[in-house]
């Protein structure tokens, strides 16, 4: 009757929640190992944004520079000898010295030797279409960056999900274990009682005793995986893997059941999945990196500039003061066709965006078709497994009463005993197979 009772109790929803489940997902979601890779990124790629943002503002820079130097190519002129025989005979025309007539000739090295540019030089960008297209691009990637990670998260979800589920299972196999443990037990216990009467010969109590032990090796088993989901659940939220997990027991009892619209689910997923918007984001990089081409084929880099400082022979400072203004314009009208080749190749980049977009669309309407009719043929098979465990049951109480009736053989009262028991672990698993298709439609959704 408990069974019976079990099963009708049952309420399907549209997805039951578990406030104990929910806390462990966010748990998940807060120190997951990934995850926190993801952010890492995030930062990185916003670190990009900044980098990129900061090239809109001028650019100041000190650069004392000085400079020793010896031999190398020499400035050579022969002043003295052009200038000096002119200025003497001038001096003769004109009865006066007025004219040197010793100057020198010019011998001068030409490296500078002892010359120090002490200065401050600003650059600004008027107009520089590589530093407005790059700002927009980064932004761009930062939001396929981000996207990314709620993809991440997405996946850690139901990961988190169904390994906890999975947990559970592993409670509920070892409980119907101990349960049918307990049932040998007794039935050897009677048997033991018939031997002594006389009712019954030895075999029964060793052919109890061995359905015990294979119980026993079943439950060592179970009692392995119990452990082994433990682990990996609590890896999975990054905590110490043979921390205690606390059990929701009406994920049990209260089953979630698929009722909406298919078409519904798949535009639900194709608004909501983060794959789609990753993708969006990185096209919109792409097409931005095609404008960025055709700027730079056809507009000039516009440019300010100058220098203030100091420049002379020896550290003196003294008349060596000097200050420099510049405007420049950089425009390439030819680099042997490397423009026309840079902008085809952007448009190549976003066409194959463009396809793997329309690709993941079908993609993950797929996954929802999919993951629908899984859900809906685990609803059946869970009705199913509830019809073979009420029947298993009802048969073995029958079973049960009449053996001790001395109405039924051993083999016939072990004999529905496993199919007790393989009953409820079908049962058990089917339970637990919906909450987990359940997920899997979540995720195909992007259902949080």
């Amino acid at each position: 009757m408990a069974v019976v009772f079990l099963i009708s109790s049952l309420r399907p929803v549209s997805a039951q929640p578990s406030p104990i489940l929910d806390g462990y997902v966010r748990e998940g979601l807060a120190n997951n190992l990934a995850l926190r890779q993801e952010s890492l990124e995030i930062k990185r790629v916003s670190e990009s944004i900044n980098q990129a943002r900061s090239l809109f503002y001028p650019r100041v820079a000190f650069n004392p520079t000085y400079s020793l130097a010896a031999g190398g190519r020499r400035l050579q002129f022969p002043v003295g000898d052009l200038i000096n025989p002119i200025y003497r005979t001038l001096n003769q025309v004109t009865g006066s010295d007025r004219f040197p007539t010793n100057l020198a000739n010019v011998d001068e090295q030409l490296a500078p030797n002892n010359f120090h540019d002490t200065k401050i030089s600003v650059q600004y960008a008027i107009f520089n279409t590589d530093i407005q297209y790059n700002y927009l691009i980064q932004k761009q990637l930062l939001t396929a960056q981000e996207a990314r990670r709620r993809v991440v998260e997405n996946e850690l979800r139901y990961t988190i999900r169904t390994a906890y589920y999975q947990y559970l299972q592993t409670l509920d196999a070892i409980r119907i274990y101990d349960s049918s443990r307990r049932v040998l037990t007794e039935l050897a216990r009677l048997n033991e009682k018939l031997v002594n009467n006389n009712v019954a010969t030895r075999e029964v109590v060793t052919s109890a005793r061995y359905e015990i032990s294979k119980v026993d090796q079943q439950m060592a088993v179970a009692e392995k995986n119990r452990e082994s989901a433990r682990a990996y659940f609590n890896f999975l939220l990054n905590r110490d893997l043979t921390a205690s997990i606390d059990v929701d027991s009406s994920l049990t009892h209260i089953l979630p059941e698929q009722k909406e619209a298919l078409a519904d689910l798949q535009q639900t997923a194709l608004r909501g999945r983060q794959e789609l918007s990753q993708l969006n984001g990185s096209l919109r990089a792409a097409q931005t990196t095609v404008r960025l081409n055709e700027a730079n084929a056809t507009i000039p880099n516009v440019f300010v500039g100058g220098n203030a400082g100091f420049q002379g022979f020896g550290y003196t400072f003294r008349n060596q003061a000097y200050a420099l203004a510049q405007f420049g314009l950089q425009w390439d009208l030819f680099r042997g066709y490397e423009k026309r080749s840079k902008i085809q190749q952007a448009r190549i980049q976003t066409d194959a965006l463009q396809t793997r977009l329309q690709e993941v669309q079908r993609q993950v309407q797929l996954q929802v078709v999919q993951a629908y009719y899984d859900l809906d043929a685990a609803n059946e098979s869970l009705a199913a497994t509830q019809s073979g465990i009420a029947n298993a049951d009802a048969t073995f109480r029958v079973i049960d009463s009449k053996y001790r009736n001395g109405q039924s053989l051993l083999i016939e009262f072990l004999r529905y005993q496993n199919d007790r028991l393989t009953a409820q672990l079908q049962h058990s698993l089917a339970r637990m197979d919906v909450l987990v298709k359940r997920a899997a439609l979540d995720r195909a959704v992007a259902v949080d």
